[in-house]
């Protein structure tokens, strides 16, 4: 019975049909022109998932009225995309069979998208890479398996296109099969299936091709819709973060949340992260009804025995499983935002329901897409990740976050970084290792960090910070108090904000001042410091004042203080 029939027939029956299914998110790959986006339209074409009115347009547009269309029309939905050719943004689609629910993300395949790609990869259980079979294995083939690998995808597909225009001939399948699994064996994956494939002919995508006779596999579909969907979820450790507190009225309470892992039963004890306290589960409750139990991807209301201080962003564990409670951690971090990463900053960390200010520690390496090889940042740089760098870093988070590896846990190891200033997401990283703290601490383990940056410092002031050392000749101390005043003068002049340092402490006072972005200018010796530079000025005997602080400005200049 097609859809349209049962729809008409018993439609209270059709829903429940199609509620009832797995669900099962995939993701597909390539390099430009592999085909990633015909081969989606061809699932689509195939499985009776696109309307006739997109149908037509896709011919007409085509300009093949009642022969084959393009049916990467039917995806690239993007007009730059079609003038380029090539897919740009993350287009999602669904579909269905009799057996699942599916839903696709066609992402870019272009290194300059790479950040999208990450976006449409991160929920996918299932990975499709294309290869186009004229071409064999590039390095952007390697560069998509390793991003997918690092994403935690447990299933990957390779499907070896466009074996048509290679006559269907076997040694170049598998040639390609042997050169990629070879590859593949250094990542991640639970498995690696490899499909010989024609997305334009449509030759083992939903049907069974008699052009390949050699191959005996399963088609594409077949293997979509046989892979574990469910099995590849954690139901082992429950992770319930609370999105929000129930009361409707005096006689109920419940924490509201998606579990992102596990499995919840009504009797469990629960520990409640970060206090530490524990109680029971009394009530599992959803829109219908209360539920004897819950698991990973339900959203439900639990209800506890005592009455303990639980809010947004704790988090519920069985006591027996509970993950890492830690400050600082390593991480693999993909930068997705134009602006780089200014060191010095503090952004917000976004992890399940918790929002914490974060900084960075350390940037260990980045890696190259090209050779996918890790590249030691180099002494002397100024440590710093641009657009679609993927690099291996250490955070520093202002409160404590409840971490797991996110190759045990995509849910808790997952977070993404915001610029608390503009609440653009900026960064998307997966935990790789933490430090425990001691869970006596006080819970705030340090106050904010500033929100603005060296780079955005010099941008408003036109100039960086810095220290001006400055002595008077032989020491004297009312020729090194009029040279500092003098430079100050001169400095501001030039329209540059200096301010001399007098008092106590003055070296302590001259970093605070240099680290705001101004010129500190004092007469005392200061140690040096990370990312501020530091110039000394003396009086020579018989000296112009002047011309001493016109030296010490020229000094600033050269040092890449002052802008030209």
């Amino acid at each position: 019975m097609h859809d349209h029939e049962h729809i008409a027939r018993d439609f209270p029956g059709y829903l429940k049909l199609h509620e009832d299914k797995e669900l099962l998110r995939f993701v597909a790959v390539g390099s430009v022109d592999d085909g990633k986006s015909t081969l989606i339209g061809r699932l689509l074409h195939d499985t009776g998932a696109v309307p006739e009115d997109q149908l037509r347009a896709a011919r007409r547009a085509s300009r093949l009225e009642g022969a084959e269309i393009d049916l990467s029309l039917l995806t690239d939905g993007l007009q730059a995309e079609r003038e380029q050719g090539i897919t740009i943004d993350v287009a999602y689609r669904y579909f269905s069979t009799n057996k699942r629910k599916f839903i696709i993300a066609d992402t870019p395949g272009h290194v300059q998208y790479t950040r999208n790609m990450v976006t449409g990869a991160s929920t996918a259980g299932v990975g499709i890479i294309l290869i186009d079979a004229r071409l064999g294995v590039l390095a952007q083939s390697r560069r998509h398996a390793f991003l997918a690998s690092l994403l935690g995808i447990p299933h990957l597909v390779v499907c070896v296109n466009k074996l048509d225009l290679r006559d269907y001939d076997y040694g170049v399948f598998a040639a390609i099969r042997e050169t990629f699994a070879a590859y593949a064996q250094r990542l991640a994956f639970k498995d690696v299936t490899f499909v010989p494939i024609s997305a334009l002919r449509g030759d083992n995508v939903v049907q069974r091709s008699a052009k390949t006779p050699w191959y005996d596999g399963p088609t594409l579909l077949e293997l979509l819709e046989s892979v574990p969907a469910l099995g590849d979820k954690n139901l082992r450790d429950l992770r319930f973060p609370v999105q929000t507190v129930l009361r409707p009225n005096l006689d109920y309470r419940a924490f509201a949340g998606e579990i992102a892992s596990g499995v919840v039963r009504e009797g469990d004890e629960v520990l409640v992260l970060p206090s530490r306290k524990r109680t029971r589960v009394v009530g599992i409750d959803v829109f219908e009804g209360a539920l004897p139990a819950a698991f990973a991807g339900q959203s439900v209301a639990l209800r506890l025995a005592d009455e303990i201080d639980v809010s947004r962003g704790d988090l519920l564990v069985h006591p027996d499983a509970a993950p890492v409670v830690a400050d600082r951690f390593d991480a693999h971090l993909v930068w997705v935002h134009e602006r780089p990463l200014e060191p010095a900053r503090s952004y917000l960390l976004k992890h399940t329901t918790r929002v914490v200010r974060a900084q960075l520690e350390a940037i260990h390496h980045v890696v190259d897409l090209e050779t996918l090889e890790p590249q030691a940042v180099r002494d002397g740089d100024t440590p710093t990740l641009h657009l679609n760098d993927v690099a291996k870093v250490t955070l520093r988070s202002h409160r404590p976050l409840f971490l797991d590896a996110y190759t045990e846990n995509r849910a808790t190891g997952a977070f993404i970084l915001i610029d608390a200033l503009t609440n653009e997401t900026v960064g998307a990283g997966m935990v790789l290792g933490a430090t425990a703290v001691d869970p006596t601490a006080a819970p705030e383990l340090g106050g904010d960090r500033s929100q603005v940056g060296a780079r955005e410092r010099r941008a408003r002031l036109g100039h960086a910070g810095a220290i001006v050392r400055v002595h008077g000749a032989a020491g004297d101390t009312g020729d090194a108090r009029a040279l500092a005043f003098t430079i100050e003068r001169q400095l501001f002049d030039r329209g540059h904000v200096a301010s001399v340092v007098e008092g106590e402490a003055l070296a302590a006072a001259a970093i605070a001042v240099a680290r705001a972005g101004l010129v500190a200018i004092v007469w005392a010796e200061v140690a040096p410091v990370d990312g501020i530079a530091a110039v000394g000025a003396r009086v020579v005997e018989g000296e112009d004042v002047e011309l001493a602080a016109a030296r010490a400005v020229a000094e600033l200049a050269s040092a890449g203080v002052l802008a030209p």
